[in-house]
């Protein structure tokens, strides 16, 4: 079965061809981080636009990369949720409208949801339970999984997610956006003990990092003379302790013997690397996906359209968007 998916939750334009909910076949993203750099952030009325004129040819790639044409695909699926309601409208239009032309399912795709298939998709035999971390811009929670379309809640931020923590930090030190990779860089050259930022929530599987984003602030005002790398280093190595100590708690709550990363913070160097010191340390699996797998993609989405329809059944076309949509 051949699924065409497409995702436009945020500033990513995407779509992928995906076989059994396995096998990309294909899968193409066009940023719009450098149109969105000059704002310091997403501006929802230009990714909304920017949809609309690369939704299109997009898809066209995928179609072409996979070496398919439309009335080849069995399904067409589009992220319906959670993300910026006029970008979401894109996708899930273009997808009904493609589904209508060839006369096939349309499947609207929960985005937490895709990044839990991610996984599978490069490692189809990857064992459950599983703990998985799902970080990003938006979002910050850890799941239970014990198989497709069978997974919990274990807990998550209360105020602000980790990717938007690194947005803002980097923002209030003039390092631009997005801040995630910027921080990551200058951590390397920096002292992750200089400040003794504070770990919030100890003990618990709730996360916060407002408390945190507002220490560097009062820090830098407090120290003019501060050295980037150190703050950027200490600040980076805060919000992974945080993460780390919720991701073991979820794995030890659940007995897990995987854990697993997703989201586009997947991406930062050491959050990566204490994973996996963790997994070893503890007899388990890890898996760290590539990063084109970390970031908003559409292979994600077709995968997980593959299981909800054998589930659910098709979408009716009357459904809409889901702006804030969670993952339940």
């Amino acid at each position: 079965m051949l699924i065409l998916g497409i995702e436009t939750s945020c500033d990513e334009t995407a779509a992928a061809v995906v076989e059994d909910g396995r096998v990309i076949r294909s899968s193409v993203v066009s940023s719009q981080v450098d149109l969105h750099a000059q704002y310091g952030g997403v501006v929802p009325e230009v990714a909304s636009r920017a949809h609309v004129d690369l939704v299109v040819p997009v898809v066209a790639d995928a179609l072409v990369e996979a070496g398919v044409e439309l009335r080849d695909v069995d399904a067409v699926a589009a992220c319906h949720g959670p993300g910026l309601a006029g970008a979401l409208l894109v996708g899930v239009s273009a997808a009904k409208a493609l589904a209508l032309v060839a006369r096939v399912p349309y499947v609207g795709v929960n985005h937490l949801e895709g990044h839990l298939y991610a996984g599978w998709l490069e490692q189809p035999d990857l064992a459950t339970p599983m703990a998985v971390l799902l970080v990003s811009g938006g979002h910050t929670m850890v799941v239970a999984v014990d198989g497709p379309g069978d997974y919990r809640v274990l807990g998550e931020t209360v105020d602000d997610a980790a990717g938007e923590a690194f947005d803002k930090v980097a923002r209030f030190l003039g390092l631009g956006y997005p801040g995630g990779p910027v921080i990551d860089r200058l951590a390397r050259d920096g002292d992750a003990a200089a400040i003794p930022f504070p770990r919030a929530m100890p003990g618990e599987l709730a996360a916060s990092f407002s408390g945190l984003k507002t220490a560097v602030v009062q820090y830098v005002r407090a120290n003019p003379g501060f050295r980037v790398a150190d703050v950027a280093a200490s600040f980076q190595e805060a919000v992974v302790d945080q993460l780390l100590e919720k991701l073991a708690l979820g794995a030890d709550q659940v007995d897990a013997v995987s854990l697993v990363l997703g989201g586009g913070v997947a991406a930062n160097s050491r959050l990566r690397a204490r994973v996996q010191e963790l997994a070893d340390a503890t007899g388990r699996a890890a898996f760290l996906p590539p990063l084109a797998l970390c970031t908003d993609n559409a292979a994600m989405i077709a995968a997980t359209a593959y299981h909800r329809l054998a589930a659910d059944g098709p979408t009716p076309l009357g459904a809409g968007i889901d702006p804030g949509l969670r993952l339940t």
